[in-house]
């Protein structure tokens, strides 16, 4: 499918592995071009390196800026460098299973300010130039977690439910321009981070990969209809379809690709 993504610029944060290299990929793949972004400059390098090959010559390119998009001046150095942004993917987060009692100040201060400042503030530094234009997409990676808490990660759930309300508030600020904003909600996804937690447990309990995930599914997350995790490219695949003109008529929606482990039709 045509997504017509050629020429525009995308910014997805946090994308030289996992769900953001996927979803830079995808968007590069339908002809945009975008901004890939990660803390350390040989990270980035490595990305937009692997990003570069026989499907250049159709697609976007991979562009890249290194730095803590977390941070108010990491935010503020990419606008300067790409002040013409028309497509944000707020991808940029962090996790960690912690017992609620054990959850200090700083970590509650921490996760908000990765998970959702760092999208706020990007979002609101390229809402002028969709403005001016009269089109543009932003996008929350949110999480299935954000609408069902998980009580192992409740810092995390909380950012995750943040961004949901976030992205409905300036889907509503924007109503009646060409300008769409949404949330996505992937479930248990086979991230970077994810296998690297899901190996180390599963180590710790002379485990296969395999075996730990057929017991989380039956365990941990049995509602999933799936009964595996997902691959980054399945969230990918629609998350490109919401940043492209052809979602004109999806804005201030939480969309949820969690292999149904939300159990709600709604």
């Amino acid at each position: 499918m045509n997504l017509d993504l050629k020429n525009k610029l995308a910014l997805v944060s946090g994308s030289t592995a996992g769900i953001g290299f996927a979803i830079a990929e995808a968007l590069i793949r339908e002809g945009a071009n975008v901004i890939i972004n990660g803390r350390s400059q040989k990270a980035v390098d490595e990305a937009v390196a692997k990003l570069k090959g026989p499907s250049d010559k159709s697609g976007g390119k991979a562009l890249g800026f290194a730095g803590d998009l977390s941070t108010a001046a990491g935010a503020a150095a990419v606008v300067k460098a790409y002040p013409g942004v028309d497509i944000v993917v707020n991808n940029l987060g962090i996790f960690e299973p912690k017992e609620f009692e054990q959850i200090p100040d700083e970590d509650w201060t921490r996760f908000f300010e990765v998970n959702v400042l760092s999208g706020v503030r990007l979002s609101r530094a390229y809402l002028a130039h969709m403005k001016k234009s009269n089109w543009g997409r932003i996008i929350f990676i949110s999480s299935e977690s954000g609408v069902q808490i998980p009580s192992e990660m409740i810092h995390y759930g909380m950012t995750k439910a943040a961004q949901i309300a976030i992205a409905r508030g300036i889907a509503e600020s924007v109503a009646g321009t060409g300008i769409t904003v949404n949330s996505v909600l992937p479930g248990p996804t086979k991230s970077r981070g994810v296998v690297d937690f899901v190996d180390a447990l599963a180590k710790a309990d002379n485990k296969s990969f395999d075996a730990f995930e057929k017991e989380f599914f039956e365990k941990v997350r049995p509602t999933s209809l799936i009964k595996r995790f997902a691959t980054p490219e399945e969230v990918a695949n629609l998350v490109a379809y919401v940043a492209s003109p052809l979602s004109s008529a999806t804005t201030g929606a939480a969309l949820r690709v969690d292999g149904g482990v939300v159990k709600s039709a709604f």
